[in-house]
């Protein structure tokens, strides 16, 4: 019971320390290249244990992650949820790549989630494309190999499971 109990913390704990590393503020030039953190621990979590975070849980996180950043409800968490939807269909196919390979999916995904985000929030407010706006892909693909390191030895420590 009490190791369920730190799973869960410890799922909650990791999604809230990327929720706030996704609003801390940063200047200008660092802020276009933001990983987007909370996209790569929903899709850690996904393929790691899909049944405890699953589309539900991304649509939750996401819709949190549209009232932080004070977006249009549900754009982030439409996004969050595809995500999820992907890797937990993949799940078993994903854990048997690479490290170097999922974060190759890892990037393909945070660029259909900025899509996403981008076509959700055209329709609603005819918005333009900014020139950095895919710039948080590349960082994201750069920064899974660590992230997936970091979060693996949580859940190992941890005994998550």
């Amino acid at each position: 019971m009490i190791e369920k109990i730190n799973g869960r913390g410890a799922i909650i704990g990791s999604l809230f320390i990327a929720l706030i590393l996704a609003i801390i503020p940063l200047p200008l030039i660092a802020d276009a290249f933001r990983p987007d953190w909370v996209l790569v621990c929903v899709f850690y979590w996904t393929i790691a244990l899909p049944h405890r975070t699953n589309v539900g849980i991304a649509f939750v996180v996401g819709f949190i992650l549209d009232l932080l950043l004070g977006s249009t409800l549900g754009v982030r968490a439409l996004a969050m949820s595809i995500v999820a939807y992907i890797a937990a269909t993949n799940f078993t196919r994903l854990r048997n790549f690479s490290v170097w390979q999922q974060a190759l999916v890892v990037g393909g995904l945070t660029g259909l989630a900025k899509i996403v985000v981008f076509w959700a929030e055209y329709l609603v407010q005819d918005i333009q494309l900014p020139s950095g706006y895919f710039y948080p892909v590349i960082t994201t693909t750069v920064a899974w190999p660590w992230i997936f390191l970091l979060l693996r030895k949580l859940r190992r420590q941890w005994k998550i499971s």
